[in-house]
């Protein structure tokens, strides 16, 4: 079993399963210890060593050293091991014989290999999971497995993993197909009590847009153009704001792209969903006003103590400037982080310059 192609072998798997061959030869030594106490019946310690540089396996029996031995058979006194070297020390293995590899049969190959296999499975578990640990916050793509109780269930592509996309995390409205390729943001990473990992992905969550304007939009991901909030009502609308520290750049045209076509790939995948890009602005009133967009606002009016405005409108811009069940306002408050009242031009028309209450 032991022999230079067999390390040879050893050397290939590493570099087919990304494992590092240490961790083979650790899988090894505890499988084949498992195997020979399971073969021979002995209550002692057996301690295997793999030698890759001269291909060599030697299996030894020892006992621990202890202060006061319990039992004979696990155990020998720190004195005693001393006696025969003085290098030893409480918790070291005296080493009491070199035991023959020979006594090797069928069923304790068997077990040696179950339990390689099982180590070199844990260990491309973690491996997968601390690559998904990095991805946290990332884009992946996936492979849509099964559907049960409106969760979707996906395969991340080059991981193996198991992903889950909870109703909550799925776009309102979006058809999910059996073996169907999306695209997923990875929340986060999860392990149940029983420990079997997850990750939790999402199309929903604004991190989701953030990170395809990321990959969309060149002078986003140099830094030229800085993302400062994204909020969405997933499905149907989202608003971004924008800005540059370089005056000669226009910001909200780098996110569009030439003829709309940076965000136009962007709504595509989202499957449809309108997207509102705004130029942020200090002056609270002039961002109010443009975070009503598509609406067009003729003036503004804040309460800096109670963070309220009154935004007028013309009046065939009011449900534009309200949306579908009062959506846009409410994007433009949340993007704000300032309560805003609507009200039609025709509606304070005759009071302009007062303070409006709402």
């Amino acid at each position: 079993m032991v022999n230079k192609d067999f390390f040879q072998a050893l050397d290939l798997l590493e570099k087919e399963r990304k494992i590092s061959k240490d961790s083979f030869i650790k899988s090894l030594e505890a499988g084949i210890s498992s195997a020979y106490k399971k073969e021979t019946g002995l209550n002692r310690g057996i301690d295997v060593q793999l030698n890759p540089a001269k291909y060599t396996i030697r299996v030894f029996a020892y006992r621990t050293v202890v202060d006061e031995v319990t039992d004979e058979e696990k155990e020998v006194s720190l004195e005693d091991a001393r006696k025969v070297k003085e290098i030893y020390n409480i918790g070291d293995h005296f080493i009491d014989e070199e035991l023959s590899t020979k006594l090797f049969t069928r069923i304790a190959a068997q077990t040696a290999k179950q339990v390689i296999m099982q180590r070199i499975n844990d260990e491309r578990k973690n491996m997968v999971l601390n690559e998904m640990n990095e991805k946290e916050g990332e884009i992946v793509t996936a492979i849509i497995r099964r559907i049960e109780n409106n969760n979707v269930y996906v395969e991340i592509s080059g991981s193996q993993m198991e992903g889950i996309m909870m109703p909550s995390d799925q776009i309102r409205g979006e058809k999910y197909a059996v073996n169907e390729i999306i695209k997923v943001y990875v929340k986060s990473v999860r392990t149940s009590a029983r420990g079997n990992s997850q990750v939790i992905v999402s199309r929903s969550c604004v991190g989701f847009v953030k990170r395809l304007f990321e990959m969309e939009v060149p002078e986003i991901r140099s830094n030229l153009v800085v993302i400062k909030k994204i909020v969405r009502e997933a499905g149907y609308r989202t608003k971004m704001a924008v800005t540059s520290d370089d005056p000669s750049l226009d910001c909200v045209g780098s996110c569009v792209g030439p003829r709309g076509m940076r965000i136009n790939n962007i709504v595509h995948e989202l499957d449809g969903e309108k997207i509102d890009v705004i130029e942020w602005c200090s002056d609270i009133s002039e961002f109010i006003a443009r975070a009503l967009s598509p609406a067009k606002a003729m003036m503004v009016q804040i309460n800096e103590e109670e963070k309220k405005a009154t935004a007028i409108v013309p009046d065939d811009k009011l449900s534009l400037a309200i949306g579908k069940a009062g959506q846009n306002v409410r994007l433009a408050a949340k993007l704000t982080e300032w309560k805003i009242d609507v009200k039609p031009y025709s509606e304070v028309s005759g009071i302009v310059g007062d303070v409006f209450e709402n």
